[in-house]
């Protein structure tokens, strides 16, 4: 008697399922970029809170004062309006690069980029000179104390802001990383550099403006 065979069982395939379609890298990068700047929009907002209680406490302690700023800690402001114009007109600057890679410019980019860091640097070094020759320290009296608190807080968000300008140029080095259809880095950095700007801005008002009436 001859063994039977035994035929394995078929394989049914379901023609009516499409094959799996691969996700295009570029939309994945997009997707991941939307969430990047959420997380970048969502940490400004932690440092607008900061910023806020910070000049909330600096008017009420102003509102206090019989006299403000206290004798011998008072403000110059040529050189804190010099760094307020080189630190706005960098606003300016930066967005130029980022219209300039949003035409495929690469090359466009990287030059409004480093005038940017080049602006962001003569304002670090501007305040660090102001710091040098003010002739009082953080510990001199309550203003002192505001000033250099509000202002060093600010210059290291500067700082930030000059290595995220930093680094996209150093990324752009890259053939094709950044273009007209790729570039969420480069306004991550420029958001983040105009809120460095605004910041400065009310700055300035409460510390130098206010303090000349």
């Amino acid at each position: 008697m001859q063994g039977s065979t035994v035929n394995p069982p078929e394989v049914i395939v379901n023609s009516s399922v499409p094959p799996a379609t691969a996700v295009s890298t570029d939309h994945a990068h997009e997707e991941h970029g939307d969430f990047r700047v959420l997380g970048l929009l969502t940490f400004l907002i932690s440092e607008s809170l900061m910023f806020g209680a910070l000049f909330a406490t600096y008017l009420i302690l102003r509102g206090g004062a019989e006299v403000w700023p206290p004798e011998g800690t008072e403000v110059e402001l040529f050189l804190p309006t010099i760094n307020t114009i080189i630190l706005v007109s960098s606003s300016f600057v930066i967005h130029m690069g980022d219209t300039a890679i949003k035409k495929n410019d690469v090359k466009g980019m990287r030059l409004w980029y480093a005038i940017t860091a080049i602006m962001g640097a003569i304002f670090l070094g501007g305040q660090a000179y102001e710091y040098l020759t003010l002739g009082y320290g953080l510990t001199t009296n309550i203003f002192s104390n505001c000033f250099y608190m509000m202002t060093g807080f600010h210059g290291l968000h500067v700082f930030v802001g000059l290595l995220l300008i930093l680094g996209v140029l150093w990324r752009s080095r890259r053939p094709g990383h950044y273009s007209n259809t790729k570039h969420t880095g480069i306004e991550m950095a420029e958001i983040y550099w105009h809120f460095v700007d605004i910041i400065w801005v009310i700055l300035f008002t409460l510390l130098y403006i206010m303090t000349q009436f």
